[in-house]
């Protein structure tokens, strides 16, 4: 369970950037964060992840505050970020090896996991070169390897189906309602407003740093008095809320 409460930043003096954003997602839910470019759905994830400071408010994972006990919390999460690019220097075996270190990960576990999933996500074969010479998608799928080898309570994923090839989306999409399904947590940030659509339990809709909105797709349709579809929806509430502010 992820627990933000109430939960604001502000990047310059008096201008919060994330304001007063309060939500639980629950055990056994994929949860989708939706909003345009810039409406603060990264910040508040690295808020999340304990990446960023908190400036007003607190986020507990699974009951554990991520700023009071902040490795306790972060070992129940697994985080992909929208920014694979990271230790490009290593190779792909030497960092999934690297974080399998951190998690404790037993060696023959370690070793089926890293090749049950990077063969799943078609990875494996290249896992001896350096992660430099990896497409977007590529090191995107190696970031998707490492969270799911140490099997986390709670998955964040930042805009995670970018870059990856429909194969490779397809797996996550699967893996997302799997874990959902064992009662664990999934809170995913997108743009595709029609695999949100299909794949959700709730959504929670921020727009100038503020959630707007928090539901599930019936519900805005109730809301709005219109049976559409997520995509247009979303645009209505969007442009609603843009011309009362």
């Amino acid at each position: 369970m992820i627990e933000i409460k109430n939960i604001s930043k502000s990047y310059q003096k008096g201008k919060k950037v994330i304001e007063n954003i309060d939500l639980k997602v629950n055990d056994g839910e994929i949860f989708g964060f939706l909003g345009p470019n810039g409406a603060g759905k990264t910040t508040t994830i690295k808020m999340m992840t304990g990446i960023l400071e908190i400036d007003e408010g607190d986020i507990q994972i699974d009951g554990k505050s991520i700023i009071t006990n902040s490795i306790e919390a972060k070992k129940q999460i697994g985080f992909v970020s929208d920014n694979p690019n990271i230790f490009l220097k290593l190779k792909g075996i030497e960092y999934l090896n690297f974080v399998a270190d951190v998690y404790e990960i037993e060696e023959q576990t370690r070793i089926q996991k890293i090749k049950e999933l990077s063969q799943e996500f078609g990875i494996y074969e290249v896992l001896n070169d350096k992660m430099q010479n990896y497409s977007h998608g590529m090191r995107q799928k190696i970031i998707i390897v490492s969270v799911l080898m140490h099997e986390p309570k709670n998955w964040i994923l930042d805009e995670p189906l970018t870059g990856l090839d429909p194969e490779s989306a397809f797996h996550l999409k699967n893996k997302m309602k799997e874990h959902a399904k064992k009662q664990n947590t999934v809170f995913f940030s997108t743009h595709i407003l029609e695999v949100a659509e299909k794949l959700c339990d709730r959504i929670g809709i921020i727009y100038d740093g503020k959630l707007i909105f928090i539901g599930t797709h019936q519900e805005m349709k109730k809301q709005l008095k219109e049976d559409a579809s997520l995509e247009k929806l979303f645009m209505e509430i969007t442009k609603k809320y843009e011309k009362n502010n």
